[in-house]
């Protein structure tokens, strides 16, 4: 009796999904991946600051953590392929350490929104004060995007299939 892995390689086919290895196919599929990570980092950051009333900058430095595991795990299943490291471990490191600088980017949004900002009447009161950071966040989210999409594109996974 044979068994589905050995059909699979009979028949030449891979158990991993295909993954494009165009810019634009890329980008697109990083924009649900995006989406996702950017809803637990943002589901995780409303819960704590909330419902516990954690600071602002600690509740989005956990919903980064879990953004981050998030994102790691769907962009290598589905996303991006030919990674410039062949070590998992190192690879997740590379990978984190971009996703570090964009929640620098994040938190500087933050902090100024939440800290900075709050006594400004800034929105003249269309938005309260005490939800400036949400605003921060919203901002911060597009520009860590691009940052994280193409810093990972050209950075770390940019090997050519020449090259293997």
């Amino acid at each position: 009796m044979t068994t589905v892995m050995s059909r699979a390689k009979h028949l030449n086919i891979s158990h991993r999904p295909h993954k494009p290895n165009s810019t634009a196919a890329q980008f697109i599929r990083y924009v649900f991946v995006g989406g996702g990570a950017t809803f637990v980092q943002w589901g995780l950051l409303v819960l704590l600051k909330e419902s516990i009333e954690l600071d602002a900058n600690i509740s989005n430095a956990v919903g980064f953590v879990g953004g981050l595991a998030f994102n790691y795990i769907i962009s290598t299943l589905w996303v991006f392929d030919n990674s410039l490291v062949d070590n998992r471990v190192v690879e997740f490191i590379a990978f984190a350490f971009i996703g570090i600088v964009g929640l620098g980017i994040n938190q500087v949004m933050i902090w100024l929104f939440d800290k900075a900002l709050s006594d400004s009447k800034l929105f003249g009161g269309l938005i309260p004060a005490d939800k400036y950071y949400l605003v921060g966040q919203v901002l911060a989210t597009g520009i860590a995007f691009f940052w994280n999409f193409f810093a990972r594109k050209y950075l770390l996974y940019n090997k050519r299939e020449e090259l293997r």
